[in-house]
């Protein structure tokens, strides 16, 4: 190959990878250990997965990991504002600086963390990460965009200090790393690591729900924090740990797993009599609110709900879906600098609407057939959008109009298909 060839080729490569978004491969990273640690577990013979479960998890971390997309930007200008405004000191980049960064960080986190456990606002958003009656790596990825934006209200503090927002992000990217690896059972005692990092034997702890190892071992990096202010816990060698919920959900509705705590707040904060008590409901401790609302709530919301027997939980067809949303989610933010708003916007509510009907089929509701409709109606949308073609609108007016002319006979059909049972 000539020189100049070379030389353009190299240009256009250059070009090409900077509109990339190199975030995008967490997504193949993250699944490639989760199935490790399941085969590993699988060969090992331990009952670490449930594939209920696993799915549940997977489908709330997807919708994190899209939303992200339109909320990063946001978070960096919060961090930029702020620093503009109102940083204290001025602070460049320097391998002690970045220390201490981690240092602020992670002592942000610890607070912002258990304090999630002990107020009901903020416990309505962080619920969701301790739902899961598993614990393996699956379990990291249940985070949700309401929890990210809580954090970034605790980590603006960073900026005000006086920490540039390129630094922030940074930090906040391998910080946001490490606590996918401490979800899991497969990893022991790590010696005299213990002492020092929040190991996995730690954070077994945390997510427990036995009632002595409620409410203990907030950190996230460093497990100094919670020696230095009372919340430490060690894990008891041979003693057989509940993970989840100590009221457990019992759903794996992707809508329900999201907002249950808050509902219940609204509920419990409507039957208070006083202001007071309405106050001490929202900014009070999960423990204050009656358990039994919980049973109120379902039976409003979660009205006949059937069950799929045991060996049909996991209906092939989420597989499939959640399979391929993985991989075209991966596609999309690889590519999402190159792609415009309207599309964006597009892909995001068929992802949304795609892990509501995965919930909504192992939970064997019937509404799912609304769903598929509403994601066919925005996928032709979408298509007509691409190609602005008379004959492609046609077409698509004319399978909208077959799709809605035979819709109870599709229906039927439909939950048929799916269910087997109906």
């Amino acid at each position: 190959m000539p020189a100049c060839t070379r030389a353009v080729f190299s240009l256009l490569l250059s070009a090409l990878i900077m509109r990339l978004n190199i975030l995008a491969f967490a997504i193949p990273l993250f699944v490639t250990f989760i199935l490790l640690e399941y085969f590993i577990a699988r060969k090992k013979k331990l009952d670490y997965f449930h594939l209920e479960n696993s799915f549940a998890n997977i489908s709330i971390g997807i919708a994190e990991r899209l939303l992200d997309v339109f909320t990063t930007g946001i978070f960096f200008f919060v961090y930029d504002f702020l620093h503009r405004h109102f940083a204290i000191f001025k602070i460049s980049p320097s391998i002690l600086l970045w220390v201490l960064l981690l240092i602020c960080t992670d002592f942000v986190w610890y607070w912002y963390h258990r304090l999630a456990h002990e107020i009901n606002l903020f416990w309505a958003v962080h619920v969701v990460h301790h739902q899961s009656d598993d614990f393996n790596y699956t379990v990291s990825a249940r985070i949700t965009v309401f929890q990210a934006i809580v954090r970034t209200g605790f980590w603006s503090i960073l900026p005000i200090l006086g920490f540039p927002p390129a630094m922030i992000t940074s930090m906040l990217l391998v910080h946001g790393l490490y606590p996918f690896f401490i979800h899991t059972r497969l990893i022991g005692n790590l010696g005299i690591l213990e002492y020092i990092l929040v190991t996995p034997s730690h954070h077994r702890v945390h997510h427990a729900s036995n009632e002595e190892y409620l409410d203990k071992n907030y950190g996230d990096v460093f497990i100094i924090w919670d020696k230095l202010f009372g919340t430490f816990k060690k894990e008891e060698p041979g003693k057989a740990i509940a993970y989840g919920l100590t009221k457990p959900l019992n759903s794996y509705s992707f809508l329900w797993q999201h907002f249950h705590f808050i509902i219940e707040i609204y509920i419990a904060v409507r039957k208070a009599d006083s202001w007071k008590e309405k106050l001490k409901i929202i900014f009070g401790k999960p423990d204050h609110i009656d358990p039994t609302i919980r049973d109120t709530a379902e039976k409003i919301f979660l009205s006949n709900k059937r069950r799929m027997p045991q060996e049909e939980k996991l209906n092939r067809y989420v597989i499939w879906q959640l399979g391929i949303t993985l991989i075209t989610l991966f596609v999309f933010i690889l590519f999402e600098k190159n792609i415009d708003g309207f599309l964006q916007l597009t892909f995001a509510l068929i992802v949304l609407i795609t892990l509501t009907n995965c919930g909504a089929i192992m939970e064997q509701k019937k509404w799912i057939v609304y769903l598929e409709y509403a994601r066919l109606c925005i996928t032709v949308i979408a298509i007509t959008y691409l190609y602005p073609n008379v004959w492609v609108f046609f077409i698509a007016l004319w399978a909208v109009v077959l799709l809605v002319s035979y819709f109870k006979s599709l229906q039927t059909h439909y939950l048929q298909l799916v269910y087997r049972s109906y």
